[in-house]
C-alpha cells in the first residue's frame, strides 16, 4: 500500500571539517492517512534530520521523500512551499513562536504565507485560529505575547499554528520535552484528539511511558530506522 508520506533509501550526509557524517542512512518509511506513529532514539541518532527531510526543509543526499506519490525534491519552489505550508504541520523541538505577535496572530501566520489570494477573509481566518486555540485549551490567552506564556502554553500555540492550514500530517519533534507530568498528559490527550479527527501524527519522544498511546513505535539508531 502506498503511504500518504513515504521515503525510499533516504540518506543525508553533512560535512564536518575534513569528514562526512552520515545522519540518515537508507531509511525506508511510510505513514498512512490517519495513522499515529511514535519515533524514538537517542540524541544524535538522526531523528530531527529525518523529520526535516520529511518536511522538505532539507534535501536528501540520496533516495527520496514522496507525498501522495510525488517526489518533493522534484517539485517547483512554489509547490514545495505549498507542501510545507499546507500538507505538513510541523512543531519544532525548539520553541519558535514569533515574539512580536500575539498568540492568535502566531496561529494565523501560516494562512498568510505562500503565493496567491487567500480564499478566506481575515475574519474567517481569525475565527478559525480562535477555534484552534480553544481546541488546545488556551483561548483565554489569545491576546498574550509569547514572552508572557509558559513552556506548556507555548507548545499549545505551536500545535494550533501547525494545524491552521488543516494539514494531512502533523509532525512534532519532542512536543512534551521539558514539560511537567500533568501538562505532558494534557498535550498527549490533545494529540490523540487531533488524530481522531483524521490527521496523521508522527511524534518524536524520549518518554517511554507515552509509547503505549500510539499505534506504532519506530526507533532511529545511527541514522537507521528499526
Amino acid at each position: 500500500m502506498t503511504g500518504l508520506l513515504e521515503t525510499q533509501a533516504l540518506r543525508k550526509t553533512f560535512r564536518r571539517g575534513d569528514r562526512q557524517v552520515l545522519a540518515v542512512d537508507g531509511i525506508d518509511f511510510s505513514i498512512q492517512k490517519g495513522e499515529f506513529i511514535f519515533l524514538t532514539g537517542r540524541s544524535g541518532s538522526g531523528k530531527t534530520t529525518f523529520l526535516n527531510l520529511l518536511a522538505g526543509f532539507l534535501k536528501p543526499s540520496a533516495g527520496c521523500v514522496r507525498f501522495c506519490g510525488n517526489d518533493i525534491a522534484e517539485m517547483k519552489d512554489t509547490e514545495q512551499s505549498g507542501y510545507r505550508n499546507h500538507s505538513i504541520g510541523y512543531v519544532p523541538q525548539q520553541l519558535g513562536a514569533l515574539p512580536n505577535l500575539t498568540a492568535i496572530e502566531n496561529v494565523m501566520a501560516p494562512a498568510y504565507l505562500g503565493e496567491g489570494k487567500r480564499p478566506d477573509s481575515d475574519r474567517v481566518l481569525e475565527q478559525r485560529a480562535a477555534g484552534l486555540l480553544d481546541l488546545v485549551g488556551i483561548l483565554k490567552l489569545r491576546d498574550a505575547f509569547p514572552g508572557s506564556l509558559s513552556g506548556g502554553e507555548l507548545k499549545r500555540v505551536l500545535l494550533a499554528r501547525a494545524l491552521m492550514n488543516a494539514p494531512e500530517i502533523l509532525i512534532a519533534d519532542e512536543p512534551t520535552a521539558d514539560l511537567d507530568r500533568e501538562t505532558t498528559k494534557e498535550i498527549m490527550a490533545l494529540l490523540r484528539r487531533i488524530n481522531e479527527k483524521g490527521t496523521a501524527l508522527l511524534i518524536v519522544t524520549h518518554e517511554t511511558e507515552l509509547l503505549s498511546q500510539g499505534a506504532r513505535v519506530m526507533t532511529v539508531s545511527d541514522g537507521k530506522l528499526q
